[in-house]
This record gives structure tokens, sequence and C-alpha cells, in this order.
């Protein structure tokens, strides 16, 4: 780090480092300068003029816009002179000459920064008495965005973080001079997975979200900070609430994780927290096959009398456990005691089979941390495409190649949002990848430039499935190879916001709370804390459902898990748990899965519970409630509690805060990470570490390529789909993409269809008639099918299908 300077503000000496800016040297220092323009995480413009300070020169005091300005040593300023506030004053008057008196109507009044700038800096009167220019007013500019051009005072916030941040230029300043005004253009709506922060960064009420428009006052608000729980990066949140209702969520600026920004999804989809479908009361299936309303004791006293025989009979094999990667830290380590500990079974996942090995995802050896981006050198981003599942992250590695010099190299089989700044882009038929790694391990032929860009280090490799046709063998063989590049970290992908933390807590077949290793110390003090723990290997997801269908597997209990939307092969799960003897749903909804459930429980979820949560980089980071949950529902570790007692099973839990604590009792990693410290010292969480030790192991992944008649089938997740969660948000759902097939335009034309004509898909496990689009980005006989999209119907697990014009 350079040697700082020596700058004098208001008369007062204080340090900087050499290039920063004036305006954040003050106020690092305690002076505020007024601005508008400004934001700390966009490049500076100079375009409002109000933050001019005075500075000396040798010829004299100059004024200067301190944010654009960099600090140099022996600098002298002058922030509330004469001269600063007459300018000031005058900024303020020209920018109200059009600002209409609307601050009554205003969603912005009560927290506007042109509201309290001019009430501290601002003219008394203002002498403008001509009329003020009008606009149609609002004018929808997206589903989610309302645009009111007469309030804009032009500060390019919303453009400059479209261009410069999301990469979506979408909103634009149009004509010159008075009639210059901000706008899209009618063929070119402002679609944007990121348009909420153009709401929250601009300084009037010129954009408002339509979720949140005329609903409250800020001083009606009651406010906590929270961990969004959409994707696994852990984005810290603002959440507001009025009358126990949650009503808007902001995004806080944390420097480890989100940057204060925030995906669409994360800011505008938590209307499913009061959606009138969520359950309220239990429900047990009677004799006649319908679920009925019940009291806590009769679902209660069912469930355990079931559990019991079945375990009784068939010892505790024959009952699995899914989810938990949508709790808390404190539930996830609820459940895994509750299976291992009252039932007596290993078999559990929180992944729906679409994920990592989850040795690969909780213990790789050479772990990146999110910050890590920002020093690359390199990276390479092979799996999901960020944009659609990994927002925030997105933004950073976006940020990383763009304006921190790093190169990087996208491999993935269609375009991505990161395709317009990747150095280098390889496209490629799904089920191919074995062989695109080993050409890229050779740095033969189009891997020339790719291995080129990959030699520069520092290197972050984001490694996951880039859809259902890859197998996840991919992703560890790819951790293999970049282990061998010099000063190479792994930061390995996963769906679902906590599933990192409830693989930590032993929601998977082969791991413990805190990775903990059979034979070692930390495996007897769990024992003493549990008791006997089952050594029989468990079953994973897809095992569990294997088992279900062919009878090993009896009882399924369902913690927040959705397996007939979520796995792959949404038939097959249908079928198992149609075919178990007991199905027993912890859920906040009636969903497909837990529709079919022999007993319901109503729980509590995002925003009315207390916990912690585990990030993609170990973070740990605090989840706040702030609004209580409906009717009769109650915390997932209060159920299972309740549920072990049938079982003659004392777990020993009593609030979710003494979950905590033994969590730090037991798990040696989570040793020193408490609420406390979360609330107050670190409220930006607690990296984890402890013994990592899994070597990612390469391994020969078969290449498969279709036969003739085929199309490799690319079935990826988007970032909005038809889940219980966007469905009963509705702002958000009608944004899913739907179900339609993306071809390659040689495929459409030689299957004769043209965009919006209907074609039949055929795997050999399931039938999908949809419309064709046209996508020029794909490989040759590939076929794109969102997955999970609203009226599509499974196509399983399968790899290769056919595609027939109807």
């Amino acid at each position: 780090m350079a040697e700082p300077v020596t700058v004098t503000i208001n008369r007062r000496e204080v340090s900087a480092q050499p290039g920063d800016l004036l305006i954040k040297t003050a106020q690092d220092n305690g002076v505020y300068i007024p601005r508008f323009c400004w934001h700390p995480r966009m490049n500076p413009v100079g375009m409002c003029r109000m933050c001019l300070v005075e500075i000396d020169t040798p010829r004299g005091p100059l004024m200067v816009t301190s944010c654009t300005t960099p600090v140099s040593d022996g600098m002298t300023v002058d922030t509330t002179n004469e001269t600063v506030k007459k300018a000031q004053e005058g900024v303020l008057e020209f920018l109200l000459i059009n600002h209409p008196l609307d601050c009554p109507v205003c969603d912005r009044a009560g927290e506007c920064p042109l509201q309290d700038q001019t009430m501290a800096y601002g003219p008394g009167e203002s002498r403008f008495v001509e009329e003020k220019r009008h606009f149609e007013k609002p004018i929808p500019i997206s589903e989610l965005v309302m645009l009111d051009r007469e309030r804009c005072i032009l500060c390019a916030r919303c453009t400059r973080f479209s261009d410069e941040v999301s990469g979506d230029p979408l909103i634009e300043f149009q004509d010159r001079g008075n009639h210059t005004q901000v706008n899209t253009f009618p063929d070119e709506p402002f679609r944007s997975y990121f348009s909420g922060n153009t709401v929250q960064i601009c300084p009037v009420g010129a954009l408002t979200a339509t979720p949140y428009r005329f609903r409250a006052r800020p001083w009606d608000l009651t406010a906590v900070e929270s961990t969004c729980q959409h994707c696994s990066s852990g984005d810290r949140i603002n959440l507001q609430s009025s009358q126990n209702r949650l009503l808007r969520i902001l995004g806080v600026d944390s420097e480890p994780t989100n940057q204060g920004w925030l995906s669409d999804k994360c800011r505008f989809g938590f209307e499913y927290v009061a959606s009138p479908a969520r359950l309220t009361v239990p429900l047990v299936r009677n004799p006649q096959g319908e679920l009925e309303e019940a009291t806590w004791g009769e679902a209660l006293d069912y469930a355990g009398v079931t559990l019991r025989e079945i375990v009784a009979r068939s010892g505790g094999r024959a009952v699995a456990g899914l989810g938990g990667a949508r709790s808390t830290n404190e539930e996830a380590y609820a459940f895994s005691k509750f299976l291992r500990g009252a039932v007596g079974t290993n078999n559990v996942d929180c992944q729906m089979d679409d994920g990592l090995d989850a040795r690969l995802l909780a213990r790789v050896v050479d772990r990146a941390r999110i910050a890590d981006l920002d020093k690359a050198g390199s990276i390479l981003v092979w799996g999901p495409d960020l944009k659609e599942e990994h927002p925030t992250l997105y933004l950073r590695v976006r940020r990383a190649a763009q304006e921190l010099g790093a190169g990087l190299v996208v491999i993935h089989p269609r375009r991505t949002g990161l395709d317009d700044r990747a150095s280098v882009k390889i496209t490629y038929q799904p089920g191919a990848g074995g062989e695109v790694l080993s050409e890229l391990m050779a740095g033969e032929g189009r891997m020339v430039e790719a291995r080129e860009v990959l030699s520069q280090g520092p290197v972050v490799a984001l490694l996951g499935r880039p859809g259902y046709g890859e197998s996840p063998d991919l992703a560890e063989a790819t951790a293999a190879f970049v282990r061998t590049l010099a000063d190479a970290s792994i930061l390995p992908l996963a769906r679902r916001g906590n599933v990192f933390g409830a693989l930590d807590m032993g929601l998977s077949p082969g791991l413990f709370p805190g990775r903990t290793q059979r034979g070692t110390l930390a495996y007897q003090m769990l024992t003493d804390r549990w008791g006997e723990i089952p050594t029989a290997s468990g079953r994973d997801c897809r095992g569990i459902l294997e088992g279900l269908e062919s009878g090993e597997i009896q009882a399924v209990v369902l913690m927040g898990a959705d397996p007939i939307r979520d796995v792959p092969d949404g038939d097959q799960a249908r079928r198992a748990l149609g075919n178990a003897d007991l199905v027993v749903a912890i859920d906040q909804f009636l969903t497909d899965s837990s529709g079919l459930a022999d007993v319901v429980f109503p729980a509590m979820g995002f925003a009315e519970v207390e916990g912690t949560i585990t990030n993609v980089e170990s973070r740990v980071l605090k989840v706040n409630r702030l609004t209580p949950g409906p009717g009769q529902s109650r915390e997932d570790w209060a159920i299972l509690a309740d549920l072990a007692a049938r079982l003659g099973f004392d777990l020993g839990l009593t609030t979710a805060q003494q979950i905590n604590r033994e969590i730090e009792e037991v798990a040696d990693i989570y040793r020193g990470v408490n609420w406390e410290k979360l609330d107050w010292e670190e409220r930006d969480g607690i990296v984890v570490g402890g013994e990592l030790g899994y070597v990612p192991v390469f391994g020969e992944c078969d290449s498969v390529s279709p036969a003739p008649g085929q199309m490799a089938l690319h079935y990826a997740r988007t970032m909005y789909d038809d889940g219980v969660m966007m469905r009963e948000s509705p702002s958000l759902h009608p944004l899913a993409p739907g179900a339609a097939a993306y071809l390659h335009p040689l495929e459409a034309e030689g299957l004769g269809v043209a965009p919006g004509d209907r074609v039949r898909i055929t795997s050999s496990q399931g039938v999908l008639e949809v419309e064709a689009e046209i996508d020029p980005s794909l490989h040759h006989r590939v076929v794109y099918v969102p997955f999970n999209q609203p009226g599509a119907s499974s196509l399983g697990s399968a790899t290769m299908v056919t595609v027939r014009p109807l």
C-alpha cells in the first residue's frame, strides 16, 4: 500500500490514500459533502455539481467537483465557506426549477436526498415563476418499475448502473437541453434482472417499484438486517414491514458479499410470505384419502405412532429425510439430529439430485472467497449461468472482467450473461463436457487462447453443473485440473440458499455437523451429545427415491423440500412418494410433494425465524425475524423436537439460540460463531475454516453424443420459474420465460419450424409439447428447455431427446 497523503479539510488535517476521491476522504473523516450523482460503487461523473468544494491552488481558490477530484499531498479544501454555500444553493435552485411538488404523494418522501439537501443547503425560496415542464406520469418501463420523468434530476445513476454494473443498457438519456429525459425505447423495455437497484439508488422519486408503490411511508416501517435465502451468495438485505406485513427489501452494502446490489428475485421475491395459500394448521390424511385439518396433538401423534411402527418393524434404514437447504443452520442441525438420533438413519440429503458431490461442496481444498474475484488475474466459469442462478456473483465476476482487468473464460452450452465480457467463450454440446475438458487440459485447438488466459494468476474457478445433462463428476474433474494451475482456488456452486450450511450440519449421508469424520475426537463429542449414531451407509436423494419406489424405504420426512418440482425426474419423485407408507411434510405451502403427504405441518419461514445460514464461501451470516408466522405455523426445529418426543427421544432443543450454542459445542469449525457476534461485531459474517481436506479426483468423464435423429438436451434453470415461492409472488411469476424449445437456426430449418410453431420433445422418461424459439448461441444438434416452467411437464433426467414438429 502506498504512503498516505495529508489533506486539510475545513482546517483539519486528515490522512488518505493517494488516488482516493475527495468526497470519499471527507466522508471517511466525518465531513459530509452533499451529492446526487456520486455513488461509491460506480464510476464518478460529476454531473449534478452538488458536491462542489473550494481547493487552494497556486493560482488561487478553485471550485471543483469533489466526486471526480483525487486527493493529493498538501491539498487544502473548504466545504463550508460562502462561495461553496452559494454554489450549493444555485445547484438546488436549478434542480427544483422543473421538479414537481409531489412530496405528499411521492414514495420517496421522508427518505429523499433532494428533500433533505434542499432543507440543509438550499435557498429559502425559488425565483422561478414560469411553467414547469410536464410529461405523462408515471409510465411503466418494466413490469416492476415505474418512471416519473418530471421528478428526474438527470443524475445518471440509473443509466450508469445499467451500463457499468449490470450490463443491461436499456434505460438511457434521450433528447437534449431542456428536453433531456431518461427513458427506454419502445421496442426495448427495461427487462433486467437487476432493475430494482435503480429504484434504490435513485435520489428522488423518479423511479419507483410497482410492488411497493403507495404501500407505506418510511416512518411507518419497522426494519431489521438479514440475509437473502434465494441463492447461496449470502446477500445482505434490510427487511422492512408495516403492521406485521413484509413490504420492502433493500440491499445492504456488505463488502464481502453483495456490495449493496440485489437481484429482482431477492428484492421482490418475498410476496409469498403473506400469500393466502400459506399453511396455517396441521393436515392429516383421513381414511377417504383426503387431507383434513387436525390439531397439533393429533398430527404429531399420528406421525409419531406410524414412524415408530416402521422403525420397530424395519429399522431406521427404512426411513429417510429430504430437505434443509432452504432452512437455517439451526433448523438443519435439528433435522440431522432428529434423523440420526431419534430415527436412526443416515438416509438424508439436502440436495435434490441436481448438485455436486457433497464432499466437494463442503470440504474442497484450495477454496476461494468471493473477494478473491477482485484480485484474480483470470477467472474460469464452468457451471450454471451465473446471471440466472447466482446473480450477485455474476455482478462481481462482471466487474472483475470489466473494471479490474481479470481475464475471463466462460464454458457453457449456450449464451450466458458474461459472454460480452469473456476473453474466451467456449460453447459445446451438452454431454460432451469430458471432451471439452480434455481439450482444455491439452491446451490445443480452440483451447490455446483459453490456456493463455488461465496462465495469468491468481486463478479463481467457479464450478458447478451447467444443466442436468452434465454429470456432477465433470465439475470434480475440472476442479482437479484447476489445482494444477499456478495460484488457483475453487469456488464450488450449488443451488438453494443454505445448501452449504445444511451440508455443514450433516444433511448428507457421509457428513456430520462441522464436517466431522468418524473416528475423530469431534465425532466422539457428537456421539456424547446425540447418543448412538447409525453406522450403516446412507442414501442420497436419488437413492432415497429409488428406495421408496422399491419399498426398501417406507417413510420419508420432507423439510421444505419439493422433490417433484426440484429433481430432474419429477415423475420418479411422484411415484416414489406415492409408494411410501408414510410421508411427513414440514412446509409453508401445499406443494406438489407435500400434497401427497399423510401429515403436513405448517412451518414458519423467511422473515419469520431467527438463525444463521452459511453461504458459498463458508461465510456464516445472521438471519433475523421481522414478522410473525401465519396461523398455527411453527419453526421447523420445534416441530422436529415434538415429533422426536413421540419417538421417545429428547432432542434437547428449546430455542433457536440454544441450538446455535449446541452447534458451537459439537462443530469445531463453528466455535465462536454465535448470534451475539453476528448481530454486533461481525455483521458481515464470519468465515468458518477448519479441516477442508477433500482433494478433487480427476476421473474420466464419458462424453455422450446424440444418435442419428436425436438432439442433446440442455435442461437448465432460470431465475424465474414455476416453483411455489415464485408462483405465490405475483410480481415475479409472470416474468418466468415459460416452457419452450430453443433451437439453433439450422436445426429449426431442418425441422421446418419457425418461431412460435409447436414441437414435441420426447425423452426416455417424458414428453413435452411446446412452442419453438430460435437461439443462434446453441451448438448444433442441441435443444434448450428451461427447467420447471409454467405448464411444462418433466422430461426426466434423460440427456438425449427427439424433436418433431406438430
